[in-house]
């Protein structure tokens, strides 16, 4: 039986997740968190087969809980749960260290198959997702500017695009101010920006905040 924990900022999408899968014994929904601190610190003092983590919580956001996560245990299995479309945060996710990005969206029966797929250690890609990957190698499309940013890259640019100075990016991440001013300076050129308010409102346009 995989032991689950969830991590979403509404009790009641907690309790519909854990009443569906209580029809399937092959999964224990083992514990619940409301925000990114409480996620990480469950990881922390416990052992889960798969964390359901959603993107939008009230202290931090999904991605910088993932980080956390990841940098506590490397080898947890972490399935994205977001209300945004795969083409907005699924591929930075992924190279962040998530197992697999799911829309809430979804089918039940997918939600399974996600679950299912991450406990057993590979990824969840979905079919929206898997297009999108196959043709970006074939060369096809065009791909949004944030989805070519390294994965430290996207967590300072969403804390940028929140408004937060570069001297509070570097305290929250514990790096020095200069370490991040070349980040700041390398997601500009990438994305063809000048400033933090070029950021935000890409961000905005974009749903990524």
């Amino acid at each position: 039986m995989a032991r689950l924990l969830v991590v979403d900022a509404y009790p009641i999408v907690r309790a519909g997740i854990k009443e569906f899968l209580g029809d399937h014994q092959e999964f224990i929904v083992a514990g619940e968190a409301g925000s990114g601190a409480d996620a990480v610190r469950m990881v922390r003092a416990s052992t889960w087969d798969v964390v359901l983590l959603d993107i939008s919580l009230p202290d931090m956001k999904g991605i910088e809980a993932l980080t956390q996560i990841k940098r506590i245990k490397p080898e947890q299995r972490v399935l994205m749960l977001t209300m945004h479309p795969e083409d907005r945060y699924a591929l930075n996710l992924l190279r962040a260290g998530a197992s697999g990005h799911l829309n809430k969206e979804c089918t039940p029966k997918a939600l399974l198959s996600a679950i299912r797929t991450v406990a057993s250690g590979r990824r969840y890609i979905s079919p929206v997702l898997g297009e999108q990957l196959v043709g970006r190698l074939n060369g096809e499309g065009h791909n949004a500017p944030h989805t070519e940013l390294s994965q430290r890259e996207f967590q300072i640019f969403c804390k940028l695009a929140g408004g937060k100075a570069v001297s509070r990016v570097a305290d929250e991440l514990l790096l020095s101010v200069t370490t991040v001013s070349t980040y700041r300076s390398r997601v500009l050129e990438k994305m063809n920006m000048k400033s933090n308010a070029n950021i935000t409102y890409y961000a905005i346009k974009h749903g990524l905040i």
